[in-house]
């Protein structure tokens, strides 16, 4: 019987930049696949409407759809703990894995656990969010013990519209955003093309470019049991195997 691992990822509806960045990065990993499901997302604000894209029944009719494939791994690939908070990412990933039976895991969980395998306490943030969002994120990340010394966003609220965001565009951000002592720059975004360029970045700046797109994949592998680092071409994070 064919070895087989099946990488399960729940994409919100406007994203047009997960999917092809997944299917890419696992594209070198022999018998590695991604599967998607999607629900609504269609706007980023701290507005109950748009919080309320996030409750768990429309996550969980996803990952269901998921789970009828046998993957896995459900893994979220999106950033909305990052502002919503980490008690939101572990009870997401509870309630995934009491519905299916399927191990569960979020990109900024992977996010998270990156920083702490680097030791980051010092961090640049780059986003397409409202102010008010990035003042969430960079006060939730206080609230970890993480500070954030570089910031860029760009005031965008349509999830599409983040997809519109040009590469050249991000690596600017990713490069201003590299001061003042930051030890790592985190994309904080799953709708922009971080992932493809991260290894450029870290040869220029000379710190951790960590994607939210290719951390959801790295943790996804690591659940699988699969070895990340036949993927360290695409950047620092690949290099760090280890267990789920």
């Amino acid at each position: 019987m064919m070895d087989r691992k099946l990488m399960g990822v729940l994409t919100p509806s406007s994203n047009t930049i997960l999917e092809p960045g997944t299917s890419a990065l696992v594209a070198d990993l022999p018998g590695v696949s991604a599967h998607f499901s999607r629900f609504n997302v269609v706007k980023i604000a701290l507005d109950e409407g748009a919080n309320n894209q996030f409750l768990l029944e429309p996550m969980l009719v996803a990952a269901r759809l998921l789970s009828d494939a046998k993957v896995g791994v459900i893994a979220w690939s999106g950033t909305s703990a990052s502002w919503l908070g980490p008690d939101w990412d572990a009870e997401l990933c509870a309630a995934i894995e009491a519905e299916t039976g399927t191990p569960a895991c979020t990109a900024v969980g992977a996010i998270n656990e990156l920083l702490a395998r680097h030791g980051a306490s010092k961090i640049g943030l780059v986003t397409p969010y409202t102010a008010d969002v990035q003042a969430q994120i960079i006060a939730t990340y206080a609230g970890q013990g993480i500070s954030v010394v570089g910031e860029e966003h760009l005031n965008l609220s349509d999830n599409f519209a983040f997809s519109t965001v040009s590469d050249n565009d991000i690596r600017a951000m990713c490069r201003s955003a590299a001061r003042d002592g930051a030890q790592a720059i985190v994309i904080m975004c799953t709708n922009m093309r971080g992932w493809s360029f991260m290894a450029e970045l870290e040869a220029q700046i000379g710190i951790p470019v960590i994607d939210s797109t290719a951390a959801v994949v790295w943790k996804a592998l690591l659940v699988l049991g699969e070895d990340p680092v036949p993927l360290e071409q695409r950047g620092w994070m690949f290099t760090q195997a280890g267990t789920a």
